[in-house]
């Protein structure tokens, strides 16, 4: 499979009012595992979904709502967009059923895997996810796990990451595509974008071995880069800071990455972070 085969790239439609920002169910996508979806809600408006044979996870990306799973109605929401605070996110196993009901205009974005694991509900609040700062100099980041290995879910994995304007992430370019535990596992994963200023960008560059010369695309605000195989850094556009969203699901649930050698070098030139991080807090 090349580059070409392995990308999709598509632009979300930013309505004024609710809609549906991006629909890319699996067989649109013409891949194995993640279907996905953002959608906007209005004040008081219900948006209602159930789990047969999948597992699912809703990131609330900005806005308050309310979730009623079954075990109550509960408050999601804290940071009015991704750049003002950490998330709240619902995981729903295969089995179950949720109604969503928007107090403030609500953005939610939606990841669905199949399962048939019989797991329970939970609720991820601010205060629940881990933040950390990696990489450095003008490779340093901020990595929000969400939903780590360590989460009870089946296959479903949830990280945010947060990149300062001209800094590298996904750095040293890293690969997931062969399932050879421990050293690698076969992950598909999404970088859904959203960017401090809209009119911002980043660069993400695929390639392989057997493609070395890959492909660069231009993501833009609300824009998703699904990714299939090969090594996928990113870097964002100077002065502008960029989020994005991955999820991640595949053979394994397991971070088994191989770097790339011929530039794993540069870990041994890092000396500190960058001191713009953190670019959110709780």
């Amino acid at each position: 499979m090349n580059e070409s085969d392995s990308l999709i790239h598509s632009r979300a439609l930013h309505y004024e009012t609710a809609g549906e920002l991006m629909c890319l169910p699996r067989d649109k996508a013409r891949w194995e595992w993640m279907s996905f979806f953002v959608r906007r809600f209005l004040p008081n408006e219900r948006y209602s979904a159930r789990t047969e044979n999948e597992e699912a996870a809703f990131v609330v990306l900005g806005g308050t709502c309310r979730a009623d799973w079954g075990s109550g109605t509960f408050r999601l929401g804290k940071r009015k967009d991704v750049f003002d605070g950490f998330p709240y996110v619902l995981y729903l196993p295969s089995g179950n059923s949720v109604t969503f009901t928007a107090d403030t205009v609500c953005e939610v974005a939606e990841c669905r895997v199949p399962s048939t694991a019989r797991l329970q509900p939970k609720l991820i609040t601010s205060s629940d996810v881990t933040s950390s700062l990696r990489g450095g100099g003008n490779a340093s980041r901020q990595i929000v796990d969400v939903m780590p290995v360590s989460f009870q879910a089946d296959r479903l994995m949830v990280v945010e990451v947060y990149t300062p304007g001209g800094n590298w992430s996904s750095y040293p370019p890293h690969k997931h595509d062969v399932h050879n535990p421990p050293n690698e596992v076969d992950l598909d994963e999404i970088y859904y974008y959203r960017m401090r200023q809209p009119e911002g960008f980043a660069l993400q560059h695929l390639y392989s071995d057997q493609n070395p010369s890959g492909r660069t695309i231009q993501a833009k605000d609300g824009d998703v880069v699904l990714v299939r195989n090969g090594f996928h850094p990113v870097v964002a556009g100077p002065g502008y800071d960029v989020y994005y969203l991955n999820f991640l699901a595949g053979s394994s649930r397991a971070m088994a990455v191989t770097e790339d050698p011929r530039h794993a070098w540069i870990r041994s030139t890092w000396k500190e972070i960058d001191p713009r991080l953190p670019l959110v807090k709780s």
